[in-house]
């Protein structure tokens, strides 16, 4: 099966390789990084994090991909979609990324995302496409805003993968709407 590869001017995103571990794990250890999304992750946890992801490439054809600039060739983070593990969105088709601090304020998510939601529109003309994101992590919300999602706050929720007492716990969903 040829190696799944996504261009923009300046990024790539591609299957995920036995290489990348380092530097994912080096994104995933990155305290920046992660007082948005949970606590710093083993390196384990990453390795088991990009078998999950190539195990969803291969069942269902798109995954959090690699997200490699061009320029150097450096793996700077991941951009994809999958499918959602829970409500408000079980089985749509949600986007997201996770991006090295140093290479943020560059634009590069915005411009990985368009792409997916580009390579989308294509391959799923009859799905509108989610993201969802922590309700402090105003970074990821700008990104959903400047896609043009929606936010619909009457889907707020506690996600059930974070604990009780975290910051982190209440939700917020984003949706294109492309279809409504």
């Amino acid at each position: 099966m040829a190696e799944f590869r996504l261009e923009t001017e300046r990024l790539i995103m591609r299957d995920w390789r036995s290489d990348d571990l380092d530097a994912f794990h080096a994104i995933n250890s990155d305290p920046k990084v992660r007082e948005t999304l949970g606590p710093i992750m083993t390196r384990d946890a990453v390795a088991d994090l990009i078998v999950r992801m190539q195990n969803l490439q291969q069942k269902d054809g798109c995954c959090f991909w690699a997200l490699e600039r061009k320029s150097d060739n450096r793996l700077i983070g991941w951009c994809g979609l999958i499918r959602g593990a829970h409500a408000p969105i079980t089985d749509k088709l949600e986007i997201g990324w996770r991006l090295a601090s140093d290479t943020w304020g560059h634009g590069y998510i915005t411009e990985a995302a368009k792409k997916c939601i580009q390579w989308a529109s294509a391959q799923y003309p009859d799905e509108d496409i989610w993201a969802i994101t922590s309700e402090t992590n105003r970074r990821s919300r700008a990104v959903m805003e400047r896609l043009e999602m929606k936010y619909l706050p009457e889907l707020d929720f506690d996600h059930p993968s974070v604990e009780p007492e975290s910051d982190l716990l209440r939700h917020v969903t984003y949706c294109t709407e492309r279809n409504q």
